[in-house]
């Protein structure tokens, strides 16, 4: 397992909703494929869930539910470079005579999908909004949070009305990167206190929102997220918890 690898073509490109796949392992846990458009879950993001449709192989024609994705686990239950494609109970009986080698047609819930690249890219712009550290995050399809390390009080209105202006300003989003050396020379690129940015293959992936003449957040981020945020529509802030004297916690919804 340590040695298998899966192609994330979602970090290329978001918006790819389908890809055809091989079958490199079958494992108590899921299905690990050599490529893959389903994110896993990671970075506060939920992982995709969605479909695959054998096309080759003894179960043929067969059309098999995802119910999650979640990085691969070694005998030592290390993450390794592998995506493990988690089957709903009633689909993993089916695969029996699944074998590696066999194809697959991978195909995401979309809606699902873009309601994570909304709220994702709403969180970045929640960062900008309070320029405060993060030090807790979840990103679901029904909604996300992020805590922010303060103690100063927040108001929803506002709030709500500055991610909106943001939102109308239909500001681009675009995928980029920068070396371990350019992030230690900007470690306040970081805004999160409990995850560090994967380091060691010399390029760090970032997500750039704005221009660099109107830079509205720039941050290290493994996540999906639109192309512009004028694609989230209408996200405001559904509530303020003071989750303890230094923590406050805001969640966002869609109205």
């Amino acid at each position: 397992m340590s040695d298998a690898m899966t192609q994330e073509l979602f970090r290329i490109d978001a918006y790819l909703q389908e890809c055809e796949a091989t079958v490199i392992a079958v494992t108590e846990s899921g299905l690990i494929l050599d490529r893959t458009v389903f994110y896993p879950l990671g970075g506060g993001q939920a992982g995709d869930k969605g479909w695959l449709t054998v096309t080759s192989g003894a179960i043929a024609g067969q059309r098999l539910q995802i119910d999650d994705t979640r990085k691969a686990k070694d005998a030592a239950g290390i993450n390794t470079a592998a995506i493990c494609h988690v089957l709903s109970a009633e689909s993993a009986v089916r695969t029996g005579q699944l074998q590696p080698g066999d194809r697959v047609n991978a195909r995401i819930d979309w809606d699902c999908r873009h309601r994570l690249m909304r709220f994702h890219t709403s969180t970045h712009l929640l960062c900008h909004v309070i320029p405060q550290l993060v030090n807790g995050c979840s990103i679901t399809p029904a909604y996300a949070r992020l805590d922010f390390n303060m103690t100063e009080p927040l108001d929803k209105e506002e709030l709500s009305n500055a991610i909106a202006i943001l939102v109308a300003g239909a500001h681009p989003v675009n995928v980029g990167s920068i070396t371990d050396a350019e992030l230690d020379a900007n470690p306040t690129l970081v805004k999160s206190m409990s995850v560090a940015p994967p380091r060691g293959s010399g390029q760090i992936r970032t997500i750039r929102i704005g221009t660099e003449l109107n830079l509205i957040d720039l941050q290290p981020c493994g996540g999906t997220h639109v192309g512009n945020t004028a694609e989230i529509g209408n996200v405001v802030v559904t509530k303020i918890e003071k989750k303890s004297a230094t923590t406050r916690r805001v969640v966002l919804g869609f109205a």
